[in-house]
């Protein structure tokens, strides 16, 4: 899928092409304004990004059109202001407390509406409606947010500018993209770390970086020339891209001391470097997993490949969970052969007696039972059905997501939205599991899950007296490989003299039975902020605009909010409401316990001198929200369109249920309270922690194989089932069975340098299965036979392949055995 551009948007109301009429009056498809230009300032600090935008739109219609500004929000974006301006009137996103609603909108149902069968994709977008544009005027809108930034293999902040802002793939002409872009863009980042800049990369042209400090702790950068006519982004390298990363901003002199602006805040980055584990290293871990009884047929295939292919010393337990929230064993045991095989006999025993489903109380068992020391706990949930609990449950999972990880398997869509909050809450992976796919897509999970991981993990602080850090949300205990963590540390207290302070976190693992630390010098009071000074642009002239740019502070606050809305959608009282409401209003950034609203401002006619030009500007409300579009998926254009025009009949019917609908419900409200008597007051907003996921994304997102796999697995089952804990297989009747060799033939076949049936056995059984090309399903039970087999005499192997080669009329090479 493409990224949406968006921008403003227009809707005429006189008759032009593709108009139609509805009433008396005529109105055409939604369209887009063209952006004449664009200037964006980018702070950048380290691994978090403040973006303030002046994007400026040009009525070129030859009629007034209503206009709606529309910005697509990634997961890691966060709003934290929105002003727009024309001739007439201002415009400013205000947010209020969702439970008082002191102001609200009007027409607000009816301005958004239409928008969910205008887009292509899905997700969640900040819309404000900016009344009515005249023809040849513009539209000035400025927009502010903060982003985390993903943290690149070698260190590198990525930063890609949004679409709004560089909307390259808006141009078409005769609904073919074109090669020109018609609108200016004034690119500026400014970078700061305490470890050095040290270069920056885009697939654009951009000018020389300039240093701004002797240290080279802050730079700047800007764009070369005309935009490109492609997405942009920008590659930012520091001197030291060491493993962990501290970094100190400043609170805010005019917030309440103690706040969360009030008091510095410190940005911490953890991606310490954890090597690959080596063939034949005994591997960590305790691994659950958990089924839905209701429906166990769906895992008994997936739960075998699982249990299969994992490595010798970690840990394991089933839960099948139902009305006793039980699993196969009281607590995680060894995976052994005797283990595995008592907790196969046990399986269906267990799902037959169970009920009705009770994740809730089986996930608070597992968090209750103590975990193996030096293994890091690791959950398998398979779903069929959503269940009833699922806000709790979600409020449950978030308690604990710094003592485990959550990997999510739905066999239905209704699920989905849990599995991902879930998998999200604890850097997991969610994922759709038809019964082509299961086994694929678990096994894709595991390979995720096997990976080496720091263990143990701990932060200590040494501080001034008088000073204290609280690490917002606690520190995870596990950090795997390739994992990239974020933290906000809230500094508490006061100290006499900030600007010659340092403080020092050290950071402890163990890797491999080995203790590492990692110590980090950094001053309380850093010099400079390494943002823009003076570009000539009245939005960035504003000291008041600049002092109030805290990208960590605002991304602390939005950390927060996430980390409170399970707990009140899970029941805990009105406490964490109500601190998150506080938060919202003092950041800015909205929860579903605060609402924007639009403030629009009139202004005066500037030859206007009379009496009333002393009365202050006229104010009204105007909708301003987020909304959560759907996907129509009927785009037609050569090149992908950001906006869908719709026929007309389609725009019409929809306009003139609006238009009923609200007729309707007024006469219902005039009948149930009386012509003259005061409109009810609105019923608390329905508060769910529970993003919205798009169910055929999601199933789209998922591999899909056709019936070759359901074959491939129904043949390749039994000789799974056959395999060792240690990975080899045993000379039987069973394995000449699926061989399908005579076992007398196998025994009479085998070298007379072999000692050991079971060695000649494993040979065998990797060879069938590299010659049936099975990849997918057992690459890891083959790493585990050939780890197995190197551990013995390797020198057998060579005549042992060929042997086998011939036996089964294969060729596989000696590669596959690290020959």
């Amino acid at each position: 899928m493409w990224r949406q551009s968006f921008g403003l948007l227009g809707k005429s109301n006189i008759n032009e092409p593709g108009s139609f009429l509805l009433g008396k009056e005529f109105y055409v498809p939604l369209w887009s304004l063209p952006l004449c230009s664009a200037v964006v300032d980018v702070a950048i600090q380290d691994y978090v990004a403040d973006v303030v935008s002046e994007l400026i739109y040009h009525n070129k219609s030859l009629r007034s059109s209503e206009v709606t500004f529309v910005f697509p929000l990634d997961p890691h974006m966060a709003i934290y202001s929105f002003q727009a301006c024309s001739e007439d009137a201002k415009f400013k996103a205000v947010l209020q407390d969702e439970t008082q609603r002191l102001h609200k909108a009007t027409g607000e149902e009816e301005n958004f509406e239409y928008l969910q069968y205008e887009v292509e994709k899905s997700g969640e977008v900040f819309a404000c409606f900016l009344g009515s544009l005249s023809p040849g005027k513009e539209m000035v809108v400025t927009l502010r947010y903060v982003q985390e930034l993903s943290r690149k293999p070698d260190g590198a902040a990525l930063f890609v500018l949004p679409s709004t802002m560089h909307p390259y793939e808006t141009h078409y002409t005769c609904n073919c993209r074109t090669d020109k872009l018609h609108y200016s863009l004034l690119l500026t980042a400014s970078l700061q770390s305490p470890r050095g800049v040290a270069d920056v990369q885009a697939n654009c042209a951009l000018t020389p970086l300039i240093y701004t400090a002797q240290d080279h702790n802050t730079a700047q950068v800007s764009l070369n020339g005309t935009p490109p006519n492609h997405h942009l982004e920008l590659l930012v390298y520091y001197r030291e891209p060491t493993a962990v990363s501290v970094v100190v901003e400043k609170g805010d002199p005019a917030a309440t001391a103690g706040s969360l602006f009030g008091d510095s805040l410190v940005l911490v980055t953890l991606a310490p470097s954890i090597p690959d584990a080596k063939p034949g290293q005994c591997q960590s871990g305790e691994f659950i997993f958990v089924l839905d009884s209701t429906s166990l047929e769906h895992a008994q295939d997936p739960l075998l490949f699982l249990l299969k292919s994992l490595p010798l010393g970690c840990y394991f337990n089933i839960y099948c969970y139902g009305a006793t929230p039980v699993g196969i064993y009281p607590q995680s045991v060894e995976y052994t052969q005797d283990n595995l095989n008592e907790a196969m006999q046990l399986i269906p025993t267990t799902g037959s007696r169970l009920g009705d489903t009770d994740l809730l109380g089986t996930l608070r068992t597992i968090y209750n039972t103590p975990r193996p020391c030096g293994h890091a706990r690791q959950l398998f949930i398979f779903m069929s059905g959503l269940p009833p609990d699922k806000e709790a449950i979600a409020a449950e999972v978030c308690r604990h997501r710094n003592s485990h990880r959550c990997f999510s398997f739905c066999f239905s869509t209704d699920c989905a939205t849990l599995a991902k909050a879930l998998a999200r809450e604890t850097k997991g992976e969610a994922i759709y599991a038809s019964s082509d796919n299961a086994i694929v897509q678990v096994l894709k999970c595991l390979k995720q899950a096997l990976k080496p991981v720091a263990e143990g993990v701990s932060l200590d602080w040494t501080l001034p007296s008088g000073l204290e850090v609280e690490v917002l949300g606690g520190t995870p205990q596990f950090i795997f490989q390739g994992q990239h963590i974020f933290l906000y540390a809230q500094i508490h207290g006061k100290e006499q003299d900030m600007k010659e302070a340092s403080g020092l976190m050290t950071l402890q693992f163990n890797l491999d039975g080995q203790d590492v630390t990692h110590k980090i010098q950094f001053p309380l009071c850093p010099q400079g902020d390494g943002r823009t000074q003076e570009h000539g642009h009245h939005f960035l002239q504003d000291r008041s605009v600049r002092a109030s740019r805290m990208a960590g502070h605002h991304l602390a606050a939005r950390y927060l909010l996430e980390k409170l809305l399970p707990e009140v959608a899970g029941g805990s009282g009105d406490e964490a409401m109500q601190r998150a409401i506080e938060i919202s209003l003092t950041s800015g950034i909205i929860c579903p316990f605060t609402s924007y609203v639009g403030v629009r401002t009139s202004r005066r006619a500037p030859w206007y001198h009379g009496p009333l030009a002393l009365l202050p500007p006229r104010q009204s409300f105007v909708p301003c929200k987020i909304l959560l579009l759907h996907s129509s998926l009927t785009g037609t254009s050569c090149f992908p369109k950001s906006i869908w025009y719709p026929p007309s009949w389609y725009t019409a019917m929809q306009e003139s249920r609006i238009a009923i609908k609200h007729l309707t419900n007024g006469i219902a409200n005039l009948f149930q309270h009386g012509a003259h008597k005061e409109a009810p007051k609105q019923p608390p907003p329905s508060i769910s922690s529970l993003k919205y996921v798009d169910s055929t994304e999601f199933v789209l997102c998922s591999p899909i194989f056709g019936p070759w796999m359901s074959e491939a697995i129904a043949e390749c089952r039994e000789l799974v089932a056959l395999q060792n804990v240690d990975g080899s297989w045993t000379l039987s009747s069973g394995l000449a069975s699926v061989l399908q060799v005579d076992e007398a033939e196998i025994k009479g076949k085998m070298p007379g340098e072999v000692t050991e049936p079971s060695f000649w056995a494993t040979v065998l059984a990797v060879t069938w299965l590299h010659n049936r090309r099975y990849h997918e399903l057992c690459d890891l039970l083959e790493a585990k036979a050939v780890t197995w087999l190197c551990s013995r005499d390797v020198s057998q192997l060579d005549k042992c392949l060929e042997a086998s080669n011939t036996l089964l009329g294969s060729s596989v090479n000696p590669s596959v055995f690290r020959l």
